[in-house]
């Protein structure tokens, strides 16, 4: 059955319902959410959760992204970003205990497939303090093949281009089960976007775990 979003104009307005391959051929505004995860670290520093794709995915297989992302079906709201924690990740949370980030609208083209798409996207981002551990996450295989952590002024270096490699550890999907990973990253292996937005988040996330 094809998926159905609610679209929007360039205002923000409703303007009815259409199914996922036409919004992205036509390039029709639509809801997402994301959703970052980040834990206190060694010596109270915040260390940020990061997903890798997984490698069926039809746009940016294999690349690194947010730790938690989404689209809104039909009818639903930011609220449902904790489905999307379930599902991907296998961790329960309640609405309450996420903190909002705000909205951020991004324009993306590309091709699928050889046929051109354009990804217009009105993102509600959400930050969570977690204190799972790694190893205790359950990955969606179709969507998650990876999950990798790092010291978030680390993070904020890299992206604003002051440092060029990072070595993060993490865990991956191999056989069914996750084992440790360490890889070595630069800020083009993340899924492309406006660094300034990596770094806006991951400074806000920093804040989220000051004083705890």
């Amino acid at each position: 059955m094809a998926e159905i979003f609610d679209v929007y104009d360039e205002e923000g307005n409703w303007t009815g319902t259409e199914e996922r391959a036409k919004v992205h051929v036509l390039g029709l505004w639509h809801h997402t959410v994301h959703c970052w995860l980040v834990r206190r670290g060694d010596g109270g520093q915040a260390s940020i959760l990061f997903q890798k794709r997984s490698s069926g995915k039809d746009t940016n297989p294999g690349c690194l992204d947010i730790t938690v992302a989404g689209h809104l079906a039909a009818g639903e709201t930011p609220h449902d970003v904790v489905r999307e924690l379930e599902e991907e990740l296998g961790i329960g949370a309640e609405f309450e205990e996420l903190t909002s980030f705000g909205i951020v609208r991004e324009h993306a083209e590309g091709t699928i497939g050889g046929k051109p798409y354009v990804d217009a996207e009105i993102s509600h981002v959400f930050g969570l303090v977690t204190e799972t551990n790694l190893a205790d996450f359950r990955l969606q295989v179709e969507e998650v093949t990876g999950l990798y952590e790092a010291n978030a002024a680390e993070l904020i270096s890299l992206m604003n281009g002051t440092l060029s490699r990072l070595i993060v550890e993490g865990v991956e999907l191999r056989d069914g089960k996750l084992v440790e990973s360490v890889i070595k990253v630069g800020r083009e292996l993340f899924v492309p976007r406006d660094f300034g937005y990596y770094v806006e988040v991951f400074e806000f996330l920093r804040g989220l775990t000051a004083g705890r």
